[in-house]
């Protein structure tokens, strides 16, 4: 398994975060804390801390973490609607 994760610059990161975890709840396991959250995807775990920044990690295999990173940078823009991110995959 690989980990890949991002701190992500947003003005409301307990708002993206949660706002993200209601949208995958529909769908897949999801456990939401104050301040963390964790989505169960087919593709491997997102994991998000909220402070004054947004950490993501990721976990997956060599062949899916290209398109997690795309999945989860993708919704987490949708969800954040008026600002642009900016997400850097380390």
């Amino acid at each position: 398994m690989l980990t890949s994760k991002a701190e992500i610059q947003t003005p409301n990161p307990h708002r993206l975060m949660k706002r993200l975890c209601k949208h995958w709840g529909h769908k897949f396991p999801v456990r939401l804390s104050e301040n963390d959250g964790e989505i169960e995807l087919p593709m491997g775990v997102c994991r998000l801390h909220s402070g004054d920044t947004l950490k993501v990690e990721l976990e997956s295999n060599a062949e899916q973490m290209a398109k997690m990173q795309q999945v989860v940078g993708d919704h987490l823009q949708r969800m954040e609607g008026k600002e642009t991110l900016v997400i850097e995959w380390r």
